[in-house]
């Protein structure tokens, strides 16, 4: 009886096989179903599957059984070698039918979109690990994003990077990125200049497809007082802010306005433009980050409201949208290496409020910048003088410092300024100081 309604349950329904479960007591017969009568072990591992069966597997604790595909390996199933104890004792398993032929459309899509990506030369291991969901996606447009970007003046190479990297571009139809495109063109002034932040950071120009927002966002840049130069600055640099919200923006320029009235400035316009072209960053940040650190700075270095106003329009501007923790952190450590060395607190002060980029250089970095250069027989008074120094890398530090002394320059009588000069600049001072 099990036989019978095996038989007449496994059939196909469109190209789909249906799937039953059964208990191990029916197990015998439902190989009797197959070739009518229980067969030993060894006659089992001969039985032919339906003509029917396209793609079968038997699932079962312990690989009780183990079925190929006829479709892919013949019309005959092998099993492995079980025992009769195995056999008849009360499991259970299942027949899974698996999708086959062409009722659904997306697994061919999806060799379509592969292809594709491949013949772009497109990396698309880095593709799937960075967004995997796109090779999902029932319709791309990557061959519409290929001939986009190659009217624009990208090369080939150049839109196989943008897509490995950002895959999700391909998932932008023409008509937006049409209109994104005039959007990016009334702040830049080439084709060729997007197609560079394209390449640079894919990311920037695809992130949103919210055009309205991007429009805005423009809109109200302008209206606040910032040019086309500090917009293409913005754009080049920073470009997530165009991604903002329009709310975001306007929260962060009301703060900037707010804090430049606060501290007696009356030009909120100009103040607000000279801070973005500091630091383009800024309207990516948190209002409260940037409270934070102008609270940071003032308390810190007690600093009246003018000498603030100079620090954050000038040299100061990039600390802001740093981590306050991050900041409190790095100054700490700054105060305490720069003590232990003989410094006093005033010294401490004017070394970082002339160049206030030393607070980026984690504790770790800094620490080991000064010991190699009190190694190296050069003073911390010298450092205090020139902190700039601490922009080279260690290794520059000490290829030059052995430079500089192999041609006979007296590091601890003369200037160290040199030692952050460009690389340019510095090897035509060595060369001179080799000719003498």
């Amino acid at each position: 009886m099990c036989g019978g309604w095996v038989q007449s349950g496994l059939r196909w329904v469109g190209s789909r096989c249906c799937a039953f479960m059964f208990s191990g007591a029916g197990l015998g017969q439902l190989f009797s179903g197959f070739s009518g009568e229980v067969q030993s072990p060894l006659s089992l591992r001969q039985m032919s599957i339906p003509k029917g069966l396209a793609y079968l597997t038997v699932m079962a604790p312990r690989n009780l059984l183990c079925m190929r595909s006829n479709f892919l390996f013949g019309s005959r199933c092998w099993m492995i070698q079980f025992s009769a104890e195995m056999l008849f004792k009360s499991v259970s398993f299942r027949l899974f039918g698996v999708k086959y032929g062409s009722a659904d459309a997306e697994p061919l899509k999806n060799e379509e979109l592969l292809h594709n990506l491949l013949t772009m030369g497109v990396d698309v291991d880095m593709a799937k690990r960075r967004q995997p969901g796109v090779f999902n996606r029932v319709g791309t447009n990557e061959q519409d994003l290929k001939m986009f970007l190659l009217s624009k003046g990208a090369k080939e190479e150049v839109i196989a990077s943008i897509i490995s990297r950002y895959p999700r571009a391909i998932t932008r139809t023409h008509e937006s990125l049409s209109k994104r495109w005039d959007l990016w063109r009334r702040i830049m002034t080439s084709d060729l200049e997007i197609v560079n932040i394209l390449e640079r950071s894919p990311e920037s120009f695809f992130r949103s497809n919210n055009n309205l927002n991007l429009e805005n966002n423009i809109k109200f840049l302008y209206s606040v007082g910032l040019t086309r130069k500090c917009l293409c600055r913005l754009l080049t640099n920073a470009p997530r802010t165009f991604s903002n919200s329009l709310d975001l923006n306007k929260q962060m320029v009301e703060l900037l306005q707010e804090i430049c009235l606060s501290l007696g400035h009356n030009d909120p316009t100009d103040f607000v433009r000279k801070i973005i072209l500091k630091n383009p960053f800024i309207l990516s940040q948190s209002t409260k980050r940037v409270k934070a650190n102008i609270e940071f700075l003032q308390s810190t270095f007690n600093l009246n409201n003018e000498e603030l106003l100079i620090l954050i329009r000038g040299p100061g501007a990039e600390i802001l949208d740093l981590s306050n923790d991050y900041a409190r952190r790095n100054y700490t450590n700054i105060k305490e290496k720069l003590f232990s060395l003989g410094c006093t607190e005033e010294e401490v002060q004017k070394f970082v409020l002339s160049y206030p980029d030393v607070i980026f250089l984690g504790e770790r970095k800094f620490n080991d910048k000064i010991d190699c250069l009190i190694e190296e027989k050069i003073s911390i008074s010298q450092i205090i003088e020139n902190p700039r120094i601490l922009d080279s890398s260690i290794n520059t530090l000490k290829n030059r410092i052995k430079e500089l002394v192999n041609a006979g320059y007296n590091l601890s009588t003369s200037s160290i300024t040199l030692l952050s000069w460009s690389q340019k600049r510095y090897k035509a001072k060595l060369k001179k100081l080799n000719i003498g």
